[in-house]
């Protein structure tokens, strides 16, 4: 079977909910992402949490998974971000790519190696999975609002979110207070912030994700 072909068949039983095959699948890349963020961070444990939160990032995106990218591509792809985001918070900022080709560390080299971390941070895969962990965290709300009946709630978020409407329109329209409105958009806020943060996203800044 041809290593694509391969590949397709471990998403695919992943995407399933095979155990086995998610197994499989930390078993084949555990050791050579630990080398890889390892060899950066010079902290083991820090490196161990990167790559947990970069097998996360992966389950989290994998609705938009491009069967075409192999998914050790994908893996590194994401732990690079990762890893970039750490050295961030650390203050310091890599002086070399933290992918240039397979020689590094056991890394794959990856279409366009050579790109510098900061071109990374808002890759195809960042995005996805940033749009994936706000997704699951309103569609949540939104559940449990309609199961408690909390329709006001609902609209007001749907006029300032999606319609884009001012907090004046909006209280106007649904002809309640402007502090109503005002706590409902801080409810929400408060509520997504704790989900970032329980996300590979933690750390992130709801600005910096479009979220107002």
């Amino acid at each position: 079977m041809a290593a694509l072909d391969a590949d397709r068949l471990l998403i695919d039983h992943i995407r399933a909910g095979d155990q086995q095959a998610w197994a499989d699948c930390i078993e084949r890349f555990e050791g050579r992402l630990l080398a890889f963020v390892d060899s950066r961070l010079g902290d083991r444990a820090a490196a161990e949490d990167v790559v947990q939160e970069t097998f996360l990032g992966f389950l989290v995106g994998l609705p938009n998974y491009d069967d075409e990218t192999p998914p050790e591509t994908f893996l590194f792809s994401i732990a690079a971000h990762k890893l970039t985001d750490v050295l961030r918070r650390r203050g310091r900022r890599p002086t070399l790519p933290l992918i240039t080709g397979s020689s590094q560390a056991g890394a794959p080299e990856l279409r366009g190696s050579g790109r510098m971390a900061s071109s990374l941070a808002r890759s195809r895969e960042r995005r996805s999975i940033e749009a994936q962990v706000l997704r699951d965290g309103l569609e949540t709300l939104i559940v449990q609002w309609l199961k408690q009946g909390e329709f006001e709630r609902l609209k007001c978020i749907e006029l300032l979110f999606v319609l884009g409407w001012a907090n004046k329109d909006a209280a106007r329209e649904l002809r309640i207070s402007e502090q109503a409105v005002a706590n409902h958009k801080h409810f929400v806020l408060s509520k997504l912030k704790d989900w970032v943060a329980a996300s590979p996203l933690r750390g992130a800044d709801l600005a910096e994700l479009g979220v107002r």
